[in-house]
């Protein structure tokens, strides 16, 4: 949809009740993905915020600026027709997850991660009967395979639109279990963003701020906290 242009020809946009759930209609005419399939939604909410993006537009249409039609344009064009690859790709992430792979030294940032991370491999375990173990290093070592079997199959088991978010909030944080805390509400977004930043933030205490690479790293955010209110969007019927 980056590649998309179009200048704004419409001068309402509104919800409408659609097959299968809810569309947006530009004085009148449906909204298309950039595949010509209807854009439908399965909220109202969800549908409420892309009018309300599509809305805002002036002059040309900037897609960068519309992230529920871009995560919606994905959902109903890519993850909906593979599911199983996308799923598959996505709970890979559990053999090799952030929060596993910790710190020899300093002692410091060793206890830090202990103390950040931890906690969350416990709520895995509790509320998703995952047990991860953890190393020191980044050569790989396998996970049990009786928890990567229970991560692929609740990944499989989200539908298009959850998935799409969910794809974001995993490869985004580089943890299949920080995605599976923000489905879940085990901790608010912002929380769980800085988790997945805490080697980064640890060296920045140490060495300052890189502007680029914090500008890079606010972008990010941006994307993670959007996939977050994405998945919100749909549970809210």
């Amino acid at each position: 949809m980056s590649e998309w242009k179009q200048k704004k020809f419409w001068t309402k946009s509104e919800v409408t009740e659609a097959e299968g759930g809810f569309g947006v209609a530009l004085d009148g005419r449906g909204v298309k993905t950039p595949a010509k399939a209807p854009l439908v939604v399965p909220s109202r909410t969800m549908a409420q915020a892309i009018a309300d993006e599509w809305a805002a537009q002036e002059g040309t249409v900037d897609p960068m600026t519309m992230p529920f039609t871009r995560s919606a344009n994905a959902a109903i064009d890519k993850v909906r027709v593979q599911h199983a690859e996308v799923a598959d790709l996505v709970a890979a992430y559990g053999d090799a997850d952030l929060l596993c792979y910790r710190a020899a030294s300093p002692e410091g940032l060793v206890a830090r991660q202990a103390e950040k991370w931890d906690p969350l491999l416990d709520w895995a375990q509790e509320a998703l009967d995952v047990k991860l173990v953890t190393l020191q290093g980044v050569m790989h070592v396998p996970q049990d395979p009786r928890a990567l079997d229970t991560l692929v199959r609740k990944t499989h088991a989200l539908d298009p639109f959850e998935l799409t978010a969910f794809h974001d909030l995993v490869s985004l944080s580089g943890s299949l279990i920080i995605g599976f805390a923000a489905l879940h509400d085990a901790r608010a977004a912002s929380d769980l963003w800085h988790l997945s930043r805490l080697d980064e933030e640890w060296q920045a205490e140490f060495w300052g701020n890189d502007d680029e690479a914090d500008a890079h790293a606010a972008i990010k955010k941006a994307s993670f906290l959007h996939a977050k209110s994405f998945v919100e969007a749909h549970r809210a019927g």
